[in-house]
């Protein structure tokens, strides 16, 4: 293997939300407009039903670089209220980050598993974002390359990861840290969402200028603009949209009830979760629960 490819391998295997951040990624891509407009907010009080303490969801961006980073005081007063942290994927298992290094490397060849038309097609997709060839990842799989290629979108060297902040955050208060999914599941999601010309097109979307689109409304809590574009049809259908969004929601919000009987729960899952019909919020406050933004 050459030395550039290595020193790819080593990022890839070090950093901890790449396959988060590639779910949330597509979740602002694929985003379906909604009349359901919530609050310019990212965090969100989670109340009644016989909960005794509010519980809180926080919507993430996964990773970002170190001068945009920023954890408002609402937020660490409502982590500091919290029991236990729920993440999508619990990073600081460490069978969870070496099933990461497994899942990194394609099952097959980019070579073997793309027809040269998408061969080529990656290639100049690489040459014109990364300065790399297809050779230098052909061990890799489509979502390791589509992860590479969204870090090297936000321009910097020096991301920052909420989940790890939070996670940081937990053990010092020594409380429990534990996640929706695994790694496994969320790759097999991907792997089964699209088709190879679907993710090419994906690779192709993923450029500076929609993360810069992205950081921007992030920024300003804007949950309702993070959902707000619309569906793309040239590159996604029905059924890559409830298993990106719709299905994951739904299953979380069935696992939530249960955790917030026990103790006030500090949720944190990519933002593009929390708006829209099937999402997070929504789906709490068809079951009864009250869902307010927590403003200051």
């Amino acid at each position: 293997m050459k030395p550039n490819s290595i020193s790819i391998k080593k990022k890839i295997f070090n950093l901890f939300a790449l396959t988060a951040f590639v779910c949330f990624y597509t979740n602002y891509v694929l985003a379906q407009t909604s009349n359901l407009k919530p609050e310019n907010s990212l965090l969100w009080e989670i109340s009644g039903k016989g909960i005794q303490k509010p519980s809180y969801l926080y919507g993430t961006i996964h990773m970002i670089c170190a001068k945009d980073y920023f954890l408002s005081e609402k937020t660490k007063t409502a982590f500091d209220k919290s029991d236990k942290l729920f993440l999508e994927i619990n990073f600081t298992d460490p069978k969870e980050m070496s099933q990461m290094q497994q899942l990194a490397m394609g099952k097959e060849p980019l070579s073997k598993k793309l027809n040269p038309e998408q061969l080529a097609r990656l290639d100049l997709i690489l040459r014109k974002n990364t300065g790399m060839t297809v050779q230098q990842v052909d061990s890799f799989s489509l979502i390791t390359v589509l992860s590479l290629i969204s870090m090297k979108s936000f321009g910097c060297t020096d991301l920052k990861f909420y989940e790890m902040e939070f996670s940081e955050m937990a053990k010092k208060r020594n409380i429990t840290i534990t996640g929706f999914e695994t790694v496994k599941s969320q790759f097999e999601i991907l792997e089964n969402a699209y088709s190879n010309d679907e993710m090419l097109k994906l690779l192709e979307e993923s450029t500076p200028e929609e993360t810069t689109e992205l950081l921007k409304q992030y920024k300003n809590e804007n949950i309702s603009a993070l959902f707000a574009a619309t569906t793309d049809e040239r590159f996604t259908s029905e059924k890559t949209k409830k298993q990106i969004l719709d299905n994951r929601n739904i299953d979380w919000v069935k696992q939530m009830p249960e955790l917030m009987k026990q103790n006030p729960v500090f949720f944190a899952v990519g933002a593009g979760h929390l708006g829209g019909e099937f999402g997070v919020i929504n789906l709490l406050r068809k079951e009864g629960y009250t869902v307010k933004p927590v403003m200051n």
